[in-house]
């Protein structure tokens, strides 16, 4: 009985160990790791799905990470603070916008460079901002539109004359 109660804790703990091998490769490879440079912030109205650890791209290209979000109280706006790789060197005119990848995909922070010769220091804000869009709200707005239209249609059929 106490060599079977032996094997099965060792089988256990062999199996544990391999769990949390499998868990350590994941985490280690799965693209989130932070990218170091010099760091940037700007304000959203919504930042729906947009995470810390999100990837920021330029170009689809990794340059950098969200590194916080919170809420600024004078505006109530969500105010998000990203790395970007310190070889790059972004004009002050440039736009950040929270995208997806694709319908389902998660957000990541798209920048978009701008013309200016003035450039963002480091802890710069960029000002050109474009929130998040909800895909439920867009459902839920396509959905009422189509109802209604329906409901137009219904309602010039039972009008038109006989």
């Amino acid at each position: 009985m106490a060599q079977r109660n032996l094997t099965e804790l060792l089988a256990g703990a062999a199996v544990l160990l391999v769990a949390a091998g499998f868990l350590g490769y994941a985490v280690a490879n799965t693209g989130r790791t932070p990218v170091s440079g010099y760091p940037l912030h700007a304000k959203f109205d919504r930042i729906d799905g947009l995470a810390v650890g999100s990837d920021v791209r330029l170009a689809g290209v990794k340059i950098g990470t969200v590194t916080s979000a919170a809420i600024d109280p004078k505006t109530f706006q969500a105010m998000v603070t990203f790395t970007v790789q310190s070889a790059l060197h972004l004009p002050k005119d440039s736009s950040a916008e929270i995208t997806s990848d694709g319908l389902l995909g998660g957000k990541f922070l798209s920048l978009v460079p701008g013309g200016d010769d003035k450039l963002l220091a480091s802890g710069g804000e960029v000002t050109i901002t474009q929130s998040a869009v909800s895909f439920e709200q867009l459902l839920g707005k396509f959905i009422f539109s189509v109802s209604d239209l329906a409901g137009n249609v219904q309602k010039q059929l039972q009008q038109a004359p006989k």
